[in-house]
């Protein structure tokens, strides 16, 4: 089989890996309801959060990061000679599914964890740099979709230096740009409230009211 089929194979393989929805299992085994129905109808850590808890928050995020480590380094492990190519696909794959789940009736989450996940298996450089600037904003700053925005851009420009630099792969550039569209497309009722000066912060330290209806709130 050719690398550029091999590589193709690695992103439909991510696709799968991604789509497995850790928060909505989560919020289903803790409080018995589909968090979909809530807040912003996403199944990633900071609606968790909201709908069940700290601790099913954080749970689901550390999943959902471990899930795009996991999958670019299996990946690293059994597929060589594609520059960089399996990896990136396997990666962006990760995000797509987490944000587009196949079980999920192509719902999900934005993709800012899953993709900090897999940018640090794919360059280190680039992933612990977004981790940082991305957990920083959550959590001093409030906005959890300006982190994932923040932590996708600072993938794709550190990537896309460290090709420029000959420091790592073309392919991984490609990827940093492709998951932060993912993550911008994810996003759009955020940036919409953005603009509107309407857009509220996640209260971390007070206890989350009990989760209301998607129709009630639509936050990140």
């Amino acid at each position: 089989m050719s690398a550029f089929w091999i590589s193709i194979a690695c992103g439909v393989a991510g696709y799968l890996i991604g789509s497995i929805p850790f928060g909505w299992i989560i919020v289903k085994l803790v409080k018995g309801i589909d968090v979909r129905e809530f807040g912003s109808g996403r199944t990633g850590g900071t609606n968790v959060f909201r709908a069940a808890g700290v601790v099913p928050g954080l749970a689901t995020a550390i999943l959902d990061v471990l899930k795009g480590v996991v999958a670019v380094l299996i990946v690293r492990h059994f597929v060589v000679d594609t520059a960089g190519w399996a990896e990136a696909l396997a990666g962006f794959g990760v995000v797509l599914g987490h944000n587009a789940s196949c079980f999920l009736n192509f719902r999900g989450g934005a993709g800012g964890a899953t993709a900090v996940g897999t940018s640090i298996a794919i360059w280190p450089w680039g992933g612990v740099p977004a981790f940082v600037l991305g957990s920083l904003m959550l959590f001093v700053g409030g906005y959890a979709s300006i982190a994932s925005m923040l932590a996708g851009l600072t993938v794709a420009i550190a990537n896309t230096v460290g090709a420029v630099l000959g420091a790592t792969y073309w392919s991984y550039a490609a990827y940093g740009w492709g998951v932060l569209g993912l993550i911008l497309i994810a996003l759009r009722p955020n940036i919409e409230r953005l603009r509107a000066g309407t857009e509220k912060r996640v209260s971390w330290f007070k206890r989350p009211r009990p989760a209301q209806s998607s129709s009630s709130t639509a936050q990140q």
